[in-house]
């Protein structure tokens, strides 16, 4: 067990502490009491426990339940079966997906709460069905992408402008720790059931579909629901060490009780597929269960180490940052902050992990690692320019899908669907409890004496999610399109040395002359 689990925290070590280090740092600048200080170093050993724990669990739990219901379903043959059996599995998963209600509270003064939820639940599962539809008939995936990004724009520009950052935001938070290493497996066992030889390629793109359904659905919410405004999110601020340990006890329960909650139909979804469909050994079965135990209290773990020593202090060091005489500095400041704080994210180590094995290791778990972590630290750069300066999201996201569209004519397919995957993958639960604060903080300072402050903050303070959801596309492409060159360049010259080493000196005249005699 500790030989299994140890490489884990060795990787989780290197995720999270640079950016504690850097926090530590700016907290000797700007007033951060300290029991905010003792509180964020306290959260980030529970992050380095939780994402070992959770990666543990994910790789022999949720991975590979996935696999095996998405196996199962194509073997069936039959497009109905698929289509329900996703589309009620997306649903229930997505309603249970933390990020999710964190997003809904923060918006429930304008769209109720429940009702938001099951509108972005309903468009996961209908994306994440049409998604494994397409890969069973060979849909081309970028004619596809196209078509609903297209769709998704015509929808927006019809929508008030402060539901566009939110609406972009959505489709980051829904796929996050619980759901993306299930839809992964979920296509990987689907594409490894055809036996076809693209099945590397279609193992991939699920994601990007399950992002596009929620931005559709709160556009559509947009429509209906008019005048919008937000409730900023407001992270206790310790007046002591006894005051942070009454809100450590309770945020640790309700996160429990919380992602108890979010593990039921999982568990229900085990005994019903486990015993009924497939009659699995109950060994199988045991060992799905202690690994969904491990995801359980690794997440557990995670978020509730985010949420009472990351957010608090992000928040504060926003705020700080916002009513001094250098707001400039929240720019590279948050370009340095998203650089590492995808390291962290618990859903990335999965996909980079499936990307490895996918690709025999042409497209390494650090090339990806890096890659996502400039597109994220780019992403971080725009948002937090947006908090100092105050332009429109437009300005960033037309010319930067744009540019990813375009991209998926040069790039081979495999690197648009882990690209499109990627950015999905990308806004998880630390962009959520730690970018997402700091952005917010720093527009609470900024545009407290504005009379447009709630405007502002809905405007300004969101987006962060979307932008990191959207740099990975460009940056992973970029990735693929120099992978696609250094090949051609390789295949090229490789000929031309079998064409040197199969150049002989010999006079052909003599010889025929020889053969004559």
């Amino acid at each position: 067990m500790i030989k299994v689990l140890y490489p884990k925290i060795k990787e989780a070590i290197f995720a999270v502490i640079p950016i504690t280090i850097i926090v530590l740092i700016l907290s000797c600048f700007f007033s951060i009491s300290l029991p905010n200080i003792i509180g964020f170093i306290i959260g980030a050993f529970m992050l380095i426990i939780g994402l070992s724990l959770f990666n543990l669990g994910a790789e022999s739990s949720m991975m590979k339940l996935g696999e095996d219901i998405g196996s199962y379903v194509t073997k069936k043959k039959k497009i109905s079966i698929l289509i329900i059996m996703t589309s009620i599995i997306g649903f229930i998963i997505t309603v249970s997906e933390p990020d999710l209600m964190v997003l809904a509270e923060q918006l429930q003064t304008t769209i109720p709460m429940l009702v938001l939820i099951l509108f972005v639940a309903f468009g996961v599962g209908a994306f994440l069905s049409l998604a494994l539809v397409r890969i069973v008939i060979q849909a081309n995936l970028n004619l596809i992408l196209f078509v609903m990004y297209f769709v998704v724009f015509l929808v927006a520009s019809f929508v008030p402008s402060e539901f566009v950052a939110v609406a972009f935001d959505s489709g980051g938070v829904t796929t996050g720790p619980m759901t993306v290493p299930f839809i992964l497996a979920l296509g990987k066992g689907v594409a490894g059931a055809r036996g076809t030889e693209s099945s590397k390629d279609d193992s991939f793109g699920l994601v990007s579909f399950c992002s596009i359904g929620p931005v559709l659905m709160v556009l559509i919410l947009g429509l209906i629901y008019k005048n919008p405004t937000a409730v900023a999110p407001t992270p206790h601020i310790y007046t002591d060490m006894k005051d942070f340990l009454h809100v450590y006890g309770k945020t640790l329960l309700e996160t429990s009780l919380q992602i108890g909650l979010a593990m039921l139909p999982i568990l229900a979804c085990v005994f019903v597929f486990k015993m009924l469909f497939t009659k699995d050994s109950k060994k199988n079965i045991i060992k799905i269960l202690i690994g969904l135990g491990f995801t359980y209290i690794g997440l557990v773990i995670f978020l509730s180490g985010a949420h009472i020593g990351f957010m608090p202090v992000a928040n504060l060091l926003g705020y700080e940052i916002g009513i001094s005489n250098i707001k400039w500095i929240l720019i590279p400041l948050g370009m340095i902050m998203g650089f590492f704080v995808v390291m962290a994210e618990p859903a990335v180590a999965v996909l980079n992990k499936q990307v490895e094995e996918i690709t025999s290791g042409s497209i390494t778990k650090n090339v990806m690692l890096i890659s996502m972590a400039v597109g994220v630290s780019i992403s971080v750069g725009l948002a937090m320019s947006r908090v100092v300066f105050d332009f429109n999201i437009w300005y960033i996201i037309i010319p930067g899908y744009l540019i990813a569209i375009t991209l998926m004519i040069f790039v081979p397919k495999i690197f648009t669907a882990i690209a499109f995957d990627s950015g999905g993958v990308a806004s998880g639960p630390m962009t959520a409890t730690f970018l997402l604060p700091l952005a917010i903080g720093a527009c609470s300072a900024i545009y407290i004496n504005n009379e447009n402050f709630t405007q502002k903050m809905l405007v300004n303070g969101f987006g962060v999610v979307a932008l990191v959801a959207m740099t990975p596309l460009i940056v992973i492409q970029v990735v693929g399109l120099v992978y696609n060159i250094k090949t051609r360049i390789m295949r090229a010259s490789y000929v031309r040395e079998y064409e040197e080493i199969i150049e002989f000196d010999i006079d052909y005249s003599e010889m025929e002359d020889k053969s004559n005699e």
